[in-house]
């Protein structure tokens, strides 16, 4: 037969793994719910902006090939078109 402190230690045990038990419970929960409120799959997020990088460097790259053309065209200074038009140096 257990004694008194040996029976005591079960219980605070079994008590402990009841609460953790139910905090795990919450956590999934909470997980679950995270999950839903995220629109996309983050690997299909990734290509999206991948894809978005693309297309802004083209643009960039012809903008730049425009205004090289302009600044030619002018007889002025490729740096001079750019500001002219708004773009700075980080752009």
């Amino acid at each position: 037969m257990a004694d008194h402190s040996t029976e005591q230690r079960l219980a605070t045990l079994r008590a402990s793994i009841t609460t953790l038990q139910t905090q795990q419970a919450q956590l999934e929960a909470e997980i679950s719910e995270i999950k839903t409120q995220l629109k996309n799959d983050p690997s299909e997020t990734v290509k999206r902006h991948i894809r978005l990088l693309h297309e802004y460097n083209e643009i960039k790259d012809i903008a730049q090939g425009l205004m090289g053309l302009i600044a030619e065209a002018r007889g002025v200074r490729h740096v001079d078109v750019q500001r002219e038009y708004g773009v700075k140096e980080q752009d």
